[in-house]
């Protein structure tokens, strides 16, 4: 029979911990237990959830695991798995919501609103930030989604999605399922010939942010503007 929480020592229970001295204290494993409510045969649900971490090296490492996938792992299967992939969604969409009414008008600001999310993806996204005359948020659209190249990111779906929601101006954003945000040879070339159209269309290109993950050596993101590739 399965493990349950209720069958570890009072003093073990994350769902009792978190009840009397508040979240802070768990730690990662802890959390996911909860979610996962329930152990397999021989391991309690505590252990599991410090299995998946070891196997997967951290808690974003997991985070970034397609639900389909994670479910073949020993004693987790579909139900555990949506159960994470939508709790790691619900925290995404939490960081970035305070966001959501302030001018976007720096890559921090566009890091703060969609990094969260965008970082635990594991395939590259292209996403358009649209913005109205005050560069408030207007919507988000996916571009494209898979291997960024420019077979994929033409700027006719880019535009598009900028006049089909009567966009004043937006700015591009990416990610590097990686964790490294430096840009590649293909990411220069899209991003000029972007401007380009930008300027033809004028429709104002902010900025192409590129979402990694904050490390030593670089903060999480890489703009385009910042490094004086868009005026």
């Amino acid at each position: 029979m399965d493990c349950t929480i209720r069958e570890l020592p009072p003093q073990q229970r994350p769902r009792e911990k978190l009840l009397a001295r508040g979240v802070a204290v768990l730690s990662d494993a802890e959390l996911i237990a909860i979610l996962l409510r329930t152990g397999t045969r021989g391991v309690n649900v505590v252990a599991l959830a410090e299995q998946l971490l070891q196997r997967f090296g951290s808690l974003a490492n997991l985070a970034r695991i397609p639900a389909l996938e994670l479910s073949k792992v020993k004693g987790i299967g579909l139900a555990k798995s949506i159960q994470l992939a939508a709790s790691f969604a619900v925290g995404a969409r939490l960081a970035s919501e305070r966001v959501r009414n302030e001018p976007i008008d720096n890559p921090q600001t566009v890091y703060d609103l969609l990094g969260s999310e965008m970082s635990l993806l594991d395939r590259e996204s292209l996403r358009a930030v649209l913005l109205d005359a005050k560069q408030r948020l207007i919507a988000v659209p996916e571009i494209s989604l898979g291997t960024l190249n420019e077979s994929l990111a033409h700027p006719r779906e880019i535009f598009k999605a900028a006049i089909t929601h009567s966009a004043f101006s937006f700015i591009l954003v990416h990610n590097h399922p990686s964790g490294d945000p430096a840009p590649s040879e293909a990411d220069g070339r899209l991003t000029r010939r972007i401007a380009e159209a930008a300027r033809i269309l004028q429709i104002t290109l902010h900025d192409h942010v590129i979402i990694g993950t904050p490390q030593a050596g670089h903060r999480g993101y890489f703009s385009f503007k910042e490094a004086g590739v868009i005026a």
